[in-house]
């Protein structure tokens, strides 16, 4: 297929760094344009950008001219790591000028008509964007630790349904963005805080695992009580859950619908899509971020100590890369199936 102009907004920020070293060399979308603060336009990307990741600024980007969020653009679809302080107004005016916005910011998340999409999980939710106010359209990604949390969930609900989740979780520095948190502040030291971070992961778990009526999309009927803290690891936020289910299962029944699930970015061979959207561990210590975080080239969720609990049901150990799947790898995966799936006109 001739490949697809994107444009990827706040290019020059720790997102959109990663969305520019994970769309280098992809099949279907070129990299067409960047974009990002007043600050940055007129410079070339390599001027304009202070770049933090460990490949080099891919070929033909260093010296593409950063536009302006005020600018016009030509691609079709643009991804979309802007901050949350402009990302609002910026991702309504290019939907409105046609333009497929897929982004990975907060703000447009729990609008009635926007899909908070993980492909293996709700691709149906697509729909709703028929219903937008746009020429184009908005599609969100979720906040990272809801990533992980909704993909461990979403084939225990189908089997056997849902009535509580608490989930803890020991999130990385690197999920705070560059510079990120103070070595003072979190070396030797766990910061049980994180701003609106449990709320998102109550509100945003509902909405992804729950059901398109044609209308509107009806939250899961089940509860979430998160409680999010901060570590002193790089990349990779690990949880630990405890489930009540309204249909009981054994550790070996919920083990056996996680090593199977599959979904339609497996069906359709996706090329950010991983074989296995969870991998199960039968090791009493795993997973571990700096051992199994870049499984499956970071498009995993690792889960493992699957075992009964004696408050709810069952409880175990979660994890998954939080600037890859938790963030622009979750929203090129969004993209490839959006187009796979025939809604890019």
């Amino acid at each position: 297929m001739e490949k697809i102009p994107v444009a990827v907004l706040g290019a020059t920020g720790t997102v959109g760094q990663k969305f520019i070293a994970l769309l280098d060399g992809h099949p279907f979308f070129q990299v067409h344009e960047v974009v990002a603060s007043s600050r940055s336009a007129g410079k070339s990307y390599k001027e304009a950008c202070e770049w933090k990741q460990d490949s080099f600024i891919p070929t033909g980007i260093a010296s593409l001219t950063v536009k302006g969020t005020e600018e016009d653009l030509e691609s079709r679809i643009c991804f979309s790591g802007l901050d949350a302080s402009v990302a609002g107004e910026v991702e309504e005016r290019y939907a409105r000028a046609g333009k497929v916005v897929i982004s990975n910011s907060k703000n447009h998340r729990m609008d009635p008509d926007v899909p908070l999409i993980i492909p293996e999980v709700n691709s149906d939710h697509f729909k709703i964007t028929k219903k937008q106010p746009y020429s184009g359209a908005i599609i969100t990604n979720s906040n990272c630790s809801t990533m992980f949390l909704a993909m461990a969930l979403a084939p225990i609900y189908k089997n056997f349904g849902l009535e509580a989740v608490q989930v803890t979780t020991l999130q990385a520095i690197s999920g705070a963005g560059y510079p990120g948190v103070p070595s003072m502040d979190i070396l030797g030291n766990v910061i049980p805080y994180i701003g609106e971070e449990e709320e998102k992961m109550e509100r945003e778990v509902v909405k992804i695992l729950g059901s398109f009526d044609g209308e509107r999309i009806v939250p899961a009927d089940f509860a979430v009580s998160a409680q999010c803290n901060r570590v002193a690891v790089f990349d990779g936020h690990t949880e630990t859950l405890s489930i009540k289910l309204k249909k009981k299962a054994t550790p070996e029944e919920i083990r056996e619908v996680l090593k199977s699930f599959r979904g339609i970015p497996q069906e359709l061979s996706l090329p950010s899509a991983p074989s296995e959207p969870i991998l199960v561990f039968d090791e009493p210590n795993r997973p571990q971020p700096a051992r199994d975080v870049w499984k499956n080239r970071g498009m995993s969720t690792c889960v493992g100590r699957i075992r009964p609990c004696p408050v709810f049901d069952i409880k175990m150990v979660i994890l998954g890369h939080n600037t890859v799947r938790g963030a622009a790898g979750a929203a090129i995966l969004n993209g490839e199936t959006y187009v796979k799936l025939g809604y890019l006109k």
